[in-house]
Order: structure tokens, then C-alpha cells, then sequence
């Protein structure tokens, strides 16, 4: 929460991702709760059918609030199989190659929108803890985490990056 942040020592909260990715058609009224604390950026809706829509934007954009605007950034995706792919966290970035991810975000850059890339610090951790969880749930928590650091460094260091409070959102697109 804001609160234990503020007591971590964190100065202002202005950024905020919803676990899950559960801002979506059936909760778009956490976006006013969101800008009413101050939230002025939400990474919280996927382009994806599993958990959102493919018909959200695939770029940063605003949205307008009854509590003021709020700059909706969503993660990278692709289109594969016919389907829209997530590609830039969780089993999406740890199942797809780094010269896919790389390819991905250049074509994105090409386009003139940003690649937001986004990761759990426990998908990191070499001997991250096991949680007994449903099959399909199974699959997409640990999906490829051995040598994620690796894949994840590589695509790092031949990326270009900056910072997700820099970007401006994307009008008209």
C-alpha cells in the first residue's frame, strides 16, 4: 500500500501496477480510486484475452478518470500464432528467446511506441520458493525460470531503456 511505502521511505508514490493485471473491463473503477490517491501512471491492463483484452491500447495512453487523468502504460506484446502474446513479463518473457524479445521491442521502437518490460524480483532469485498451485497456474509462475537472469541480462544489455516516468503518452495512435 501508499502507506507502507511512506513508511519504507518512499516519498511520493505516483506509479502503480495492479497484481494479476486486474484493472480490466469489470474493474475499470479502481483507475478513479487510483488517480484520487495520486497515481498519475497504471501498468495494470494487459492487451491479452487471458487477463484483459486484446482490444486495449497496445501503447501508453489516458485515460480520464472522474478524479482527474491517468496514463495507462501497458506491457510489451506481439502477435504470434495468431493470438496477441505477452512478451514482456512473466512466462512470456521468460519463454521467448532474447533475440525474439530484442526483435519485438525494435519493431515496437520502429513504430515509435515504447517496449514496457516488467519482472518479479522472485524471478530472479536462483532458488525461488515453491508454492503448491493449481496446473495451469503452476506453469506460469515457473515456466523457464532456470537461466531467467541470464536470458533477462542479455536482453538488458542490448536494449535500449529508459524510464517508465519519462514516457509521454501516445495520442492518435
Amino acid at each position: 500500500s501508499v502507506g507502507a511505502l511512506a513508511a519504507a521511505g518512499v516519498d511520493v508514490v505516483t506509479m502503480f501496477r495492479a497484481p494479476e493485471w486486474s484493472i480490466n473491463d469489470r474493474s475499470l473503477w479502481a483507475l478513479d480510486v487510483l488517480a484520487q490517491e495520486g497515481i498519475r501512471v497504471d501498468a495494470s491492463m494487459a492487451p491479452v484475452k487471458l487477463v484483459g483484452s486484446p482490444d486495449y491500447p497496445r501503447y501508453p495512453h489516458v485515460r480520464n478518470t472522474d478524479a482527474g487523468p491517468i496514463t495507462e502504460v501497458p506491457p510489451l506484446v506481439a502477435d504470434r500464432f495468431r493470438q496477441v502474446m505477452p512478451m514482456g513479463w512473466g512466462w512470456g518473457l521468460r519463454m521467448s528467446s532474447p533475440r525474439r524479445i530484442l526483435r519485438t521491442i525494435e519493431a515496437a521502437n520502429r513504430a515509435g511506441l515504447p517496449a514496457v518490460l516488467t519482472i518479479h524480483p522472485w524471478e530472479l532469485d536462483p532458488q525461488p520458493p515453491r508454492v503448491k498451485l493449481p496446473a495451469r497456474l503452476q506453469f506460469a509462475h515457473y515456466f523457464r525460470l532456470s537461466g531467467f537472469g541470464r536470458r533477462l541480462g542479455e536482453v538488458l544489455r542490448h536494449g535500449s531503456f529508459g524510464c517508465i516516468g519519462d514516457m509521454t503518452p501516445i495520442s492518435g495512435t
